[in-house]
């Protein structure tokens, strides 16, 4: 595993806003940047946090020292909580717990006062201070001033370069759960201020020019450490940019994103796993096809959130916690029979928990009610348990080479130039191969409806179905209803505007110069 992510200092945000009346301080436990920033180490375990902080969410896991307040920590995860949005208000996944306001994702019925909106929205802000902070202190004048030259400026150059990306990494999933959001870069100054709001297309456009400017600059694909960002994953992060562009922009980009993942495909060096269901056990690290991810350990990263929550809360009813490598069932997740009925016989990727529960549902806070997913697993690849029963070894994908593959042929069917339509439906029908073991259930040709099909087969509980199915236009609307959608029992159109998220209550609050989305007020 990557030894980056082993390094992690117990780190105080100390250049972030204070957010106490008293901001003129000192912080309280001596930790000031130029002690922080001293040498090569500090800046390598700074960046360590922020790469941390997709996976952790404070500084003593897996609970204690959280980095956000105001919310249980395990509740705080930044992958927890953008896997909740992304499949919970979604025909993949019900959750059938009592929390708070967590049925109102499915339920389809949020408010701007939801606590869980506001634990997104600060965990993706908390990101990009820390982000810019490190971008900030890594300017070549304030490493001359702290002495530190030759390779050792050149790696800290290296590590600024990663940090951007990961701020880019959190603006877009800003850009795309929450449209219009606060700005805020390294240009900012250190301090009490009330920051000013960016469109969504101009946010757009700053994400684009931020990867653009650090392409080059990045390690080449599978050069850099397991877990860090390569150009591979620039190009992952421009391709899913450009495909969602109509949507954030109102202006496609679909030959941009076939340039960009072609990239992946012909100059990645990755290759297809050639077990589907390896990707989500224990040792998925070894995985050919993983091209950027959010790691975690059982021992040395734990938490309550990531893909510990993952593999303990669909494990209910007649299942067995032994047979997934961990500890406890936690009984909550499950799936509606709308995605239980896009799996054909013989897919291996259709992997349901049938016995002792019914495909309906009738009372989503019953877990027997829906089928389970046996997707993640603490097993690893030989049937052996992870290092630990509680907190789980499997990283989780947050870019892979099959989504290339179905990026490239949905901008080809929707009209991009620059690709080819065999080339599309050969690398749709490779994914299929995989899954099917053989050619005899091949796509004789790709339309939309197949590919949001194939892409909900392929991607089910992966962080993706609510931004495909708002691309698609059937999040909101008739044309594809699914079981509880709106809270009704066989489905209905809900108001348009829950295309995005609000903007938490206490942000616009707070800051005048924030406006709510439309539809929220």
């Amino acid at each position: 595993m990557n030894n980056l992510k082993f390094s992690l200092l117990i780190i105080c945000a100390v250049f972030l806003v204070d957010c106490t009346k008293d901001l003129d301080r000192t912080p309280e436990n001596g930790l000031t940047a130029d002690k922080l920033f001293a040498n090569e180490a500090g800046y390598r375990s700074s960046l360590a946090k922020i790469y941390g902080g997709l996976s952790l969410t404070g500084n003593n896991g897996p609970d204690g020292s959280g980095d956000l307040g105001g919310i249980d920590e395990g509740f705080s995860s930044y992958l927890r909580n953008y896997w909740n949005l992304q499949e919970l208000c979604t025909d993949e996944a019900v959750i059938g717990w009592n929390d708070q306001t967590i049925k109102d994702f499915h339920e389809m019925d949020w408010t701007p006062a939801d606590n869980f909106l506001r634990a997104m929205y600060s965990r993706l802000f908390y990101q990009i201070a820390l982000a810019n902070s490190f971008i900030r202190e890594s300017e070549d004048g304030v490493l001359s001033s702290r002495g530190i030259s030759g390779s050792d400026a050149d790696k800290v150059r290296a590590y600024k370069v990663e940090a951007r990306f990961l701020r880019a990494l959190s603006y877009w999933h800003a850009l795309d759960l929450f449209g219009n959001v606060s700005f805020v870069t390294e240009e900012d100054a250190i301090g009490a201020f009330l920051p000013e709001q960016i469109s969504r297309a101009d946010l757009f456009s700053y994400i684009e020019s931020e990867c653009k400017a650090i392409e080059a600059e990045l390690p080449a694909p599978k050069q850099n450490e397991y877990g860090r960002a390569d150009k591979a994953a620039v190009w992952m992060l421009l391709a899913n940019l450009y495909l969602n562009a109509q949507v954030y922009t109102g202006q496609a980009k679909y030959t941009e994103a076939i340039t960009y993942s072609k990239k992946v495909i012909a100059e990645g060096g990755y290759a297809l796993q050639g077990n589907y269901r390896h990707l989500f056990l224990a040792d998925n690290h070894k995985s050919t096809e993983m091209i950027f991810a959010a790691t975690f350990d059982g021992v040395k990263t734990r938490t309550w959130g990531g893909t510990t929550y993952l593999v303990h809360a669909p494990i209910g009813g007649d299942m067995q916690a032994a047979d997934f490598g961990v500890d406890n069932p936690w009984g909550g997740l499950r799936t509606t029979s709308a995605l239980v009925d896009k799996f054909s016989a013989g897919d291996q990727r259709a992997n349901f928990q049938e016995a002792g529960q019914k495909k309906d549902i009738e009372d989503i806070g019953n877990f027997r009610d829906g089928f389970s997913i046996k997707k993640w697993s603490n097993k690893t690849t030989t049937g052996a348990n992870g290092s630990n029963l509680t907190w789980v070894d499997n990283d989780f994908p947050i870019f892979r080479l099959a989504e290339a593959h179905l990026i490239y042929a949905e901008a080809v069917v929707r009209g991009g130039t620059g690709g080819s339509t065999n080339e599309a439906l050969g690398y749709v029908n490779a994914l299929r191969r995989r899954a099917f073991g053989n050619n005899n259930n091949d796509l004789a040709t790709l339309t939309l409806p197949s590919i949001i099909d194939e892409r909900a087969r392929e991607f089910h509980w992966e962080g993706k179905r609510r931004t495909d199915l708002i691309r698609f236009n059937q999040f909101t609307t008739a044309d594809y209803l699914w079981p509880w959608k709106g809270n009704v029992k066989d489905g209905r159109a809900v108001e348009s505007f829950r295309t995005i998220f609000p903007i938490p209550a206490p942000e616009i609050n707070t800051n005048p110069n924030l406006q709510q989305n439309p539809g929220y007020n």
